[in-house]
């Protein structure tokens, strides 16, 4: 999922705890697409219109850290799907207070399942 785009309250800074910011989300997911591809049933598919919902409502919880809204939107994901087996968030802060020019600042994290070679 690319480029879900927020307004959302996070920063360590009083002024973007109160203005706010323009953030971007991206989430890439790993999952069994068998079922789905044979069946062509949702219900055995990862529904990313509830993957957008979730996200939506993290980014909704004021969080200072980036690290912490990864972390944050990781742990819904895999609470709410289990067929789920990994997973990275990207969260991109446009514009950040740096005393500089600069287009955007993000965090990344991947979860996965642990596997035994």
């Amino acid at each position: 999922m690319n480029e879900m785009e927020f307004y959302a309250y996070h920063g360590c800074y009083r002024q973007e705890q109160l203005i706010g910011n323009h953030f971007i989300v991206d989430i890439t997911m790993e999952t069994d697409m068998e079922a789905a591809s044979h069946s062509d049933d949702l219900s055995d598919a990862l529904n990313y219109a509830q993957v957008y919902e979730l996200v939506k409502a993290e980014m909704a919880v004021r969080s200072y850290l980036l690290e912490h809204v990864c972390k944050r939107i990781l742990d819904r994901l895999f609470e709410n799907f289990s067929q789920l087996k990994r997973a990275e968030v990207c969260v991109a802060k446009l514009n950040p207070p740096v005393g500089g020019k600069m287009r955007s600042v993000s965090v990344c994290q991947e979860r996965g399942v642990l596997r035994f070679v």
